[in-house]
């Protein structure tokens, strides 16, 4: 693969483009101004939002940025890889149309290679938005180049030295290659060289049942190629619902993925002239998967190497920088937020935990990061979604709970658009309406989602939801549903004879 000046950005079409939003070729480092409200080290999503926040406020700022504005994001996490999941799941459905809808017969093997190039052209066309020359005219000072604390209070770039009141660390993580034997001798794709492929692979073995590995496996294979999935845990998303890892892997199966669970992996080797081989154990049983192509997708280390975070008296461990609940690092001046300091590593909590940087390092805030409620969703075909608690983490932390289940099959949406596959489940504290955690399986999960956030957010409880107007018919009504089943609940024997009397006398 040829590299970039600017990193490993493949010359495939629609690139160009990329980069001269995101690093302009010809960008110049402005002069250093007077000691900065807010110097942002790292361009991703907690850097962008910290970054035009503070200079929307009026105070003075500089972002800098060594590699791609707009970081995993835009270029080789959320964009693209929903980029390739909406073909993927168009592919299919055109597959599926005849059999389920007596639409047109779809058949043959699709154009991998346009399926990618449009990913490319719309992530192209979405880069301004996070690119230089759009900072630049908010009144940010971009610069480009490595960041290195100097002093408690100072950061060297470039030539140039950046004074200033207060810093924000948001360097972001990374793809991190697993201790596995052999890995480092055969050619491997992470998340960050995946979407430079234009050559459907043969045969792709995914390491990991994460989101990412279940997300890449379901679209890859919908999109032609042989697929097999290898975790060491015995079920996929770990985090998720249990009956939800259950839901993904029977779609998986169904879309021709070959998912194996528990298994441990011993070695990688190479196969031949251009194949892989992994060998594990699956459940004490040896086996040795081949395939063409190798796509390593577990775990995330954090950016914490060479931004000189000693210098300026900021502690930091191999899970990323320390920070307090107000996101304020050992150095009061200097706060940290987004994949580098958080364990939820989604864009929408960078995103919020920004806007609690921007509070309370520029206006001597309180704002805690613990009281973000904070949803997250795996786009596998259904969607899986989740906020707050599961059964199992509420059971681990000793909140008892009362939950409320309804199958996406007596769904009536869900009926017409034959997409019946999964559930919805609320879980209250036991004895109130008080939502604690909301799981969601449904074809737009991610969608469905925002309402259980929205109430958990503002201490909104089952009986809003069941006293709120859905519009027939939608899948949000699994929700409504939810919440009326609590509400009859309340139907108890001794209310119940209460109504009795009343229609005893009202007669």
């Amino acid at each position: 693969m040829n590299e970039h000046p600017w990193g490993a950005v493949a010359p495939l079409p629609h690139n160009d483009r990329l980069v001269s939003a995101v690093h302009p070729r010809d960008w110049q480092n402005p002069t250093p101004r007077e000691r900065y409200h807010l110097v942002v080290i790292g361009a991703g999503t907690a850097g962008l939002v910290t970054a035009a926040g503070a200079a929307g406020l009026g105070a003075r700022v500089a972002l800098i940025e060594r590699h791609l504005m707009g970081g995993d994001c835009l270029n080789v996490g959320c964009v693209p890889s929903k980029g390739v999941i909406a073909p993927a799941r168009a592919w299919s459905a055109a597959r599926r149309a005849s059999e389920q809808f007596g639409g047109p017969h779809a058949a043959g093997a699709g154009d991998f290679a346009a399926a990618m190039d449009r990913m490319r052209r719309l992530r192209a066309q979405i880069a301004p938005v996070d690119g230089a020359e759009r900072f630049r005219g908010l009144g940010v000072d971009v610069y480009f180049g490595e960041a290195r604390f100097v002093s408690p209070q100072a950061v060297h770039v470039g030539d140039a030295t950046l004074e200033f009141r207060r810093a924000v660390i948001a360097t972001g993580a990374r793809a991190k290659a697993p201790p596995i034997p052999g890995l480092a001798d055969v050619p491997y794709l992470t998340n960050e060289t995946l979407f430079d492929l234009d050559t459907c692979p043969e045969h792709l073995v995914v390491l990991g049942g994460g989101p990412i590995g279940c997300e890449m496996a379901q679209a890859f294979a919908r999109l032609g190629a042989r697929v097999t999935l290898l975790d060491k845990a015995p079920r996929l998303l770990p985090r998720d619902d249990p009956r939800a890892s259950t839901i993904v892997r029977d779609a998986l199966a169904r879309d021709g993925v070959r998912v194996v669970t528990s298994a441990d992996l011993q070695r990688v080797r190479r196969d031949g002239a251009s194949g892989i081989a992994v060998e594990c154990t699956v459940n004490g049983a040896a086996e040795t998967v081949t395939g063409s192509t190798l796509l390593v997708a577990i775990g995330r280390a954090p950016n914490v190497e060479g931004i000189g975070l000693e210098a300026a008296g900021v502690a930091f461990t191999p899970q990323g920088v320390t920070v307090n609940d107000r996101l304020q690092t050992t150095n009061p001046t200097v706060f940290a937020c987004g994949d580098v300091a958080s364990r939820y590593q989604f864009t929408h909590a960078a995103d919020f935990q920004a806007r609690i940087v921007i509070q309370n390092a520029l206006f001597f805030g309180r704002k805690r990061a613990s009281d973000l409620v904070i949803p997250w969703a795996t786009y596998t075909s259904p969607e899986v979604a989740q906020v707050g608690h599961t059964a199992e983490s509420a059971a681990a932390a000793g909140l008892a709970i009362q939950s409320f289940t309804v199958p996406m099959h007596d769904v009536d949406r869900a009926i017409l658009d034959d997409d019946t596959e999964g559930f919805a489940t609320v879980h209250v504290a036991a004895g109130t309406d008080r939502i604690v955690g909301v799981t969601v399986v449904a074809a737009h999960a991610s969608e469905l989602i925002h309402e259980a956030t929205l109430a958990m957010t503002h201490r909104l409880g089952l009986a809003a939801i069941s006293a709120s107007i859905h519009p027939y018919p939608t899948q949000g009504d699994a929700l409504r549903r939810c919440a009326d089943a609590w509400r009859r609940t309340k139907l108890t024997p001794t209310v119940r004879q209460l109504f009795t009397q009343w229609f005893r006398w009202f007669s």
